[in-house]
């Protein structure tokens, strides 16, 4: 299972082709997979979403729901006092990784973990470089990270992790293995091997070097999942192995545009949550495109089924896939729910496509029901409303057009956080300024 750091879903060839982005490797995987259009992320960010996927929970179930501090942005523009927010995925919570243990799999993670100060402790035979930070100070050796020796000096992270990972495939190529793959890459700092970064400083589609330098990054990741492809078919494991490719959440949206989705990383908006899905599997998963919308909650009990376990760990969140991978089938219609009671405070006015100048997002919770997707937020009790099917960008806010949809979804929305015990923060924020929220707001739009 490779789940990329950052990446957003426009940031891959086969999503979009006519960008600056070379994947030849990830293109060709997504011919011969299961391609989901809708697939998402359990959270805008790192450690929510990491949580999620692990614990097959929503949020409100583990309480991780931003990198610490949920207070971002100057206290005096946060109107309400946010929720209190985890660091760490509580033990109780029986891992992807325990429940591939309990089957006798070997389990192995490298990369980055984000829940907690190893990973070995919550299922993992063997870590390497996962600890508690969310990422390194510097994609070149020596890294100074916990759990990975320094290599020799100059050496890529990135290539490093991909041989940790050939070289203990390699070494249970005989034993049934879980490889959890969640690289490093492409989040900041931005750093790219010279010479592979050197081919986009001139590339026509590159806005700036950060741009260039981005796009190194994803070309360096894609050939090192071709490597990872490439070491399954030299042990003949293809047939038999299971290969997933996903992100995290969306991609920063002032390093790399989303279009023709909104947003980016933090923001509840589709290009902070959409993100790329490949699953493939040759002699049980048909390749082909399916449009149903899936969250990464649902990989909780899919593996489950794969593993025929008899009895689940845990109250999971997420459905089972197994019709739409294995019998060519479909799923009831479902609706998926995001909640984020917490700030996060703004990249860049110019590029983020926020709702405000200084918050990626505030307080609030969203769903997606069929193509209708309604966002809350509580500072206001506003809704906003966008149909998805027409309008992807989510440029028109349908709510006070079609009051009867918001209801009825504002129910639904309500019923699901009164079951699932989601925190609404209510108690105002007595630092608020609205005089200075202003001044701040105008000032952050003319410096742009």
């Amino acid at each position: 299972m490779v789940v990329v750091d950052d990446l957003g879903w426009a940031d891959v060839g086969y999503n979009n082709p006519d960008s600056i982005f070379n994947t030849p490797n990830i293109d060709e995987l997504a011919r011969n997979s299961m391609h989901f259009t809708n697939a998402y992320a359990g959270a805008a960010n790192c450690a929510p979403s990491r949580a999620v996927l692990m614990s097959g929970q929503y949020t409100p179930r583990h309480g991780i729901y931003t990198v610490s501090p949920a207070t971002r942005g100057h206290e005096k523009t946060r109107k309400l006092i946010p929720s209190q927010n985890k660091d760490v995925l509580d033990d109780n919570n029986v891992t992807l990784a325990e429940m591939f243990k309990a089957k006798g799999y070997q389990t192995g993670h490298f990369g980055k973990w984000h829940l907690g100060e190893d990973p070995s402790t919550q299922g993992f035979d063997h870590n390497v470089a996962g600890h508690k930070k969310g990422h390194p100070k510097t994609y070149f050796s020596p890294y100074n990270l916990p759990f990975i020796e320094n290599g020799s000096k100059g050496e890529y992270l990135t290539d490093r992790l991909t041989t940790e990972v050939v070289d203990w495939i390699t070494q249970n190529k005989e034993k049934p293995f879980f490889a959890y793959v969640p690289y490093y890459s492409v989040h900041t700092p931005l750093q790219a091997i010279e010479e592979v970064k050197q081919k986009y400083l001139n590339h026509p589609l590159a806005r700036n070097e950060k741009h260039a330098t981005y796009a190194a990054m994803v070309e360096i990741m894609d050939k090192n999942v071709g490597r990872i492809r490439d070491t399954l078919r030299q042990h003949n494991l293809t047939e038999n192995t299971l290969l997933i490719f996903t992100s995290d959440n969306g991609g920063i949206r002032s390093i790399s545009y989303q279009d023709p989705l909104r947003a980016g990383k933090g923001s509840y908006y589709e290009g902070g949550i959409r993100v790329p899905l490949l699953v493939s599997w040759p002699t049980k998963v048909k390749p082909g495109t399916n449009h149903t919308p899936t969250i990464n909650a649902d990989f909780y009990p899919t593996f489950g089924n794969v593993l025929k376990v008899s009895k689940l760990p845990q109250t999971l969140d997420g459905e089972d896939l197994s019709p739409l991978l294995f019998e060519q089938g479909t799923l009831p219609e479902r609706a998926l729910f995001w909640h984020f009671p917490i700030y996060l405070q703004a990249y860049n006015v110019k590029a983020d496509q926020s709702q405000d100048p200084l918050f990626r997002t505030r307080p609030g919770s969203a769903m997606r029901r069929g193509k209708w997707k309604l966002i809350h937020y509580f500072e206001e009790d506003e809704y906003e409303l966008y149909d998805l099917k027409n309008d992807l960008g989510e440029h028109v806010n349908f709510a006070s057009y079609l009051p009867d949809i918001v209801k009825t979804m504002s129910s639904e929305l309500k019923q699901w956080q009164t079951r699932i015990k989601a925190p609404i923060p209510t108690q105002k924020n007595v630092q608020y300024d609205r005089e200075f929220e202003l001044k701040k707001m105008q000032s952050r739009l003319l410096a742009q």
